[in-house]
């Protein structure tokens, strides 16, 4: 059972990880034109790069409404039992194939048969290429069993701290793994975003004092290695999951079948697991209304998103407009669902996301010691 202080922050940080697939890469351009090291805002200059910025203010929208959604539909009082978090999420990754398939579909002239053996060429003889899709499936399987752990045995103080280390280790495997050169403005507005989201998600009231006095050495050490470990997988699996998707010539609605796959079976196991004697007893779609269908919707179109997000832009981008959306859906629960009373640490803290954000648009003009490359 999740503890009172921790409810808030974890429905934002367990929906971004439900749906939370993609990883992107980070389009930047140099001008060497210019000895002077100057900071320098960078524009979109394409179509492609009008299209990460739409698509990372539709993310940032989607996000939002999904956490809003979400905690709107497990706090209404109804009559029977309230719908499994398990269950939706089997359901997103169902909805989300369906819409894949479909896409692929039109893709193809609405012509079942090029259909038929277009998935057949791509997931059936090229059983390697589809494995591929296995491990992130698997990393965030086991990234979700991590925070639900680590939610147990932290207070909320300590755990969002610590999980926000995750945007640190993405961009530690960005720059291993794919090669990327982040400057000095670009990780210093890192460490603000780091520091910005800590205070925005900073619980407030004596609630997480209460609840650090009730919690063994034991149990924080199993907490912080838990989501110690699911910061590290996290960074890892959405940048292998860019590596895939940035290697190989297949599209990404395809790809986004394998891996909802793996996903959909991961995700059966892990309902039947947890939840196994409720679903056995009211079935699998108990308390099913038309909010969790909403929230199903949600979170099967923040998969689409991401797919999007994934194409053109980059996982370090998808963590800023992840940052934003806890803003926004923080405000919007201020005002509407009254369930939330900002602070001036808040006020703070979405100053320094912001700041941030608009930070990491600015680079330094060409120098041999402005970038870091591991």
């Amino acid at each position: 059972m999740l503890q009172s202080g921790n409810i808030r922050q974890s429905e934002e940080c367990l929906t971004s990880n439900l749906q939370d697939v993609g990883v992107m890469r980070l389009a930047r351009s140099s001008s060497a034109s210019s000895e002077e090291e100057s900071p320098t805002m960078v524009l979109p200059t394409s179509g492609s790069s009008r299209l990460k910025y739409i698509s990372l203010g539709v993310l940032v929208l989607q996000t939002a409404s999904l956490v809003l959604t979400m905690r709107y539909s497990r706090t209404l009082k109804e009559e029977g039992p309230r719908y499994l978090a398990s269950s939706a999420v089997v359901s997103a990754e169902a909805l989300k194939i369906f819409t894949c398939v479909c896409l692929v579909f039109r893709e193809n002239n609405f012509s079942l048969w090029a259909l038929n053996q277009l998935l057949k060429e791509e997931i059936v003889n090229k059983p390697m290429e589809t494995m591929k899709l296995a491990v992130p499936a698997g990393i965030y399987t086991l990234q979700n069993n991590l925070l639900y752990v680590a939610l147990s045995n932290l207070d909320a103080a300590t755990y969002q701290v610590t999980y926000q280390l995750k945007i640190l280790t993405t961009a530690l495997f960005s720059v291993s793994m794919l090669g990327k050169r982040l400057g000095f403005y670009q990780w210093l507005s890192l460490l603000l975003l780091m520091a910005g989201v800590i205070l925005v998600q900073w619980p407030t009231g004596s609630e997480g004092d209460s609840e650090q006095k009730v919690l063994s050495a034991s149990s924080r050490f199993v907490g912080v290695m838990a989501v110690l470990v699911a910061c590290v997988s996290s960074g890892f699996g959405g940048v292998y999951f860019e590596k895939i998707l940035k290697e190989t010539k297949q599209s990404v609605w395809v790809r986004n079948i394998q891996l909802g796959a793996f996903s959909i079976v991961l995700g059966f196991i892990g309902m039947m697991v947890y939840d196994g004697e409720q679903v056995s007893q009211s079935g699998m779609f108990q308390g099913y209304n038309s909010i969790t269908c909403t929230v199903v919707v949600l979170q099967a179109m923040g998969g689409l998103v991401i797919a999007v997000v994934i194409k053109y832009a980059d996982n370090i981008l998808k963590g800023f407009a992840t940052s934003l959306s806890i803003i926004l859906s923080t405000l919007v629960s201020y005002f509407l669902l009254m369930d939330f009373q900002p602070t001036g640490v808040f006020f703070f803290g979405a100053v320094m996301v912001i700041a941030a954000t608009f930070l990491y648009s600015y680079e330094r003009q060409p120098a041999s010691s402005s970038a870091i490359k591991l």
